[in-house]
């Protein structure tokens, strides 16, 4: 790690007080593998026999989702759009609020559930911790079905997947909006919001309490703000305030055989080996004949790796795609389980990854012999290495964004180019973004060629083609100039993914500070002021929270030690975020202030980007992990000639949620950078 203080984005604070040891990684390219785990919890380079094409018509667990839609819980569903059964199979229950449940539950199951919400309503103080399992329904259709079918019976509950598993328990949006309207109202408003009815609204009854509409004003904005608008509209009998969706563009009309190649999506599992995600993406578009931004996936993998990872590409048949094949083999890029699908792939639409691991050179710390010299010294590193991973089991990790976030080995840090961004200077930000390394390899040549002369022309000349991102910028700041417009376009000739890239670089950075100060300041136990998760929550223990499920711990919470450090929430920087309500607040508006972004919005209007922050939690566990320790030959080792001697080599397997980082998990297993 670099000494200097300004290049210090992953903090040394451990959360557990084990010794440690040394060791390397990614000495050979198969040391360090990545498995993206889709949003149904199968490993992608799983052979697709073992497992259903369900990308990326994903069934989300612990929620369902509608296409093309934004939402939140457990409301949105797909809805057929005529009455009957709809093209694919499902029934629609969406047209009529008295539907018979017991055709899709069954007989005993539905009077359960009858028996269940009269409970709720006579014991209304305990009815957030009740709970009713409705059965297993391994078909995903048939879930929908059971999901719209109680909501729309009883919009008042929420329902609830867990390994084909629906459950029913009281919905808190709607218990809230039920102390702000009437029961009906409230009925009748989640019913509206069930159905998505295109051109619909739905109006509460009037209401002369401008202080009483505020507050509902202010639930549906906070609660349903990405999919619902309120108005508030005068009349004789008063003031009412009517909701509708927001508007997302007219369809276009078109049947099914005037479809056009626009809209075929062809997903597929994508293999690279020490390739960044943009650059195999940018030589797949050029053999494909299409732009960049035409592939989506659901996040970015390391390079120095082998990674398998789910992708879409749209505008592709997938026959066109497995007559490339050949082609994208000879750069390193191996595609399988070719089939088409219906929509694109979204960033965050997985669980997680699943990684396998090789740290190779063991050795005691303080220690610079990388050969083991006797049983002795193998059984010192057996208990060290046993210690450390029951601790991490155990305890979990300091949850910071990796040095992958920052763009390692750079001489400008991505978060210093996404500042830049975040204040608008994007001049300034290109010319960090080209910033050279030291040396005279090419890229760095072209880049410094660029900042002495200006010509994008000629540094476009210089530059490799495997550096898409570069090369992309070049071509723009050479047709539209390198003042304040051409940088502008330079800048959005960029896929979306990789603008935001930068901005969320610098508010990972204040991510990893904050979390830093926090525990030198305030410990390892949770304080008054602290954020964490709402207990009635249904989001993911693991996943980054907006600002409706938080709850703000209070001086008798943390006296009681109501909750855990594992529990505790930290902002990312972000417009919808909300901060701590104790010294790490100020912390953050000081830490923004310092950087000049005191009254930032949090918004590049002329690069469309929106950081709304998330919440994401302090710790993270690493899942299903497992280890072996073993003797490797100095030469396997990657050590060259080594007179014969042995080294200890450590393989790990585990799985982590998105956006956590299996370099930090090993920093807290070995206690020193791997």
């Amino acid at each position: 790690m670099k000494q200097d203080a300004d290049a210090v984005i992953v903090p040394a604070c451990f959360i557990s007080n084990h010794q440690g040891f040394s060791g390397s990684i990614k000495n050979l390219i198969g040391d360090f593998v990545v498995t993206e785990i889709d949003i149904s919890g199968q490993q992608v380079r799983t052979p697709a026999a073992a497992q259903p094409p369900q990308v990326p018509d994903f069934d989300f667990p612990g929620r369902t989702r509608e296409r093309s839609t934004e939402c939140k819980q457990d409301r949105c569903v797909p809805v057929s759009q005529d009455s009957g059964v709809s093209a694919d199979g499902m029934i629609d229950v969406s047209c009529s609020e008295n539907v018979d449940l017991s055709v899709i539950l069954g007989q005993s199951v539905c009077e359960a559930l009858e028996q269940f919400v009269a409970t709720l309503k006579d014991d209304l103080k305990k009815a957030e911790k009740q709970q009713l399992s409705l059965g297993s329904f391994p078909d995903k259709h048939q879930r929908a079905n059971v999901h719209r079918a109680v909501r729309q019976r009883f919009p008042f509950l929420m329902t609830v997947t867990a390994q084909f598993q629906i459950s029913v328990k009281e919905d808190p949006d709607y218990a809230e909006l039920s102390h702000l309207v009437t029961d009906d109202e409230a009925e009748d408003f989640f019913r509206f919001l069930d159905a998505k009815a295109r051109g619909s609204s739905y109006t509460f009854q009037p209401d002369n309490d401008k202080e009483h509409r505020t507050a509902v004003h202010h639930f549906i904005s906070r609660r349903f703000g990405k999919l619902l608008e309120t108005k508030s509209l005068s009349d004789q009998r008063g003031t009412s305030i009517s909701v509708r969706l927001r508007e997302r563009g007219r369809p276009k009309k078109r049947t099914a055989d005037d479809r056009k190649e626009e809209d075929v999506y062809t997903a597929f599992t994508l293999c690279k080996e020490n390739l960044e995600t943009l650059e195999a993406i940018s030589y797949m578009a050029a053999g494909l004949g299409v732009l960049p931004s035409d592939f989506t996936y659901a996040g970015i993998k390391d390079k120095r790796a082998i990674t398998y990872q789910s992708m879409v590409v749209k505008k592709v048949s997938p026959q066109r795609l497995q007559e490339k094949t050949a082609e994208f083999e000879k750069r390193g890029i191996r595609l399988s389980h070719v089939r088409s699908v219906s929509e694109p792939l979204r960033l965050g639409r997985l669980q997680g990854n699943h990684f396998d691991l090789v740290v190779r050179n063991l050795r005691l710390h303080g220690s610079s012999d990388t050969h083991s010299s006797g049983p002795d010294t193998h059984a010192q590193l057996e208990a060290l290495v046993e210690e450390a991973v029951d601790h991490v089991r155990l305890s979990g990790f300091v949850n910071y964004y990796g040095p992958q976030r920052f763009g390692t080995g750079q001489s400008v840090q991505s978060d210093r180019v996404g500042l830049a961004l975040l204040k608008e200077d994007l001049v300034s930000a290109v010319r960090l973004f080209f910033t050279p390394e030291e040396g005279s390899d090419p890229p760095s040549q072209a880049k410094r060629h660029f900042l002495q002369t200006d010509n994008a022309k000629e540094s476009l000349a210089l530059m490799p083609m495997s550096k898409a991102r570069e090369r992309l910028m070049l071509r723009a700041l050479n047709r539209y100039g390198t003042g304040p417009d051409g940088c502008t376009r330079a800048w959005l000739s960029l896929p979306h993914s990789m603008r935001v890239f930068y901005p969320h670089a610098y508010c990972s950075r204040v991510w990893n500070e904050a979390v830093a100060h926090r525990l030198a300041t305030l410990g390892h136990s949770v304080r008054r002021g602290d954020l964490v998760r709402e207990r009635n929550s249904q989001e993911d223990a693991a996943a980054e929270s907006s600002s409706g499920q938080i709850h703000v711990v209070t001086d008798q919470e943390e006296q009681e030690g109501a909750y855990t450090l594992g529990q505790v929430l930290m902002p990312m920087p972000g417009n919808t975020v909300k901060y701590p309500e104790n010294s790490m607040g100020t912390w953050y508006h000081d830490r923004l202030m310092r950087d000049g972004l005191a009254n930032c919005r949090f918004r590049v209007g002329s690069l469309k980007l929106n950081l709304p922050g998330c919440h994401r939690p302090l710790l993270a566990h690493p899942r299903n992990l497992t280890y072996q320790l073993q003797r490797a030959a100095g030469a396997e080792a990657g050590g060259g000639a080594t007179g014969g001697k042995d080294s200890a080599a450590l393989t790990l397997n585990f799985n982590l949620d998105s956006s956590c980082y299996a370099t930090v998990c090993l920093r807290e297993i070995m206690k020193c950078d791997p």
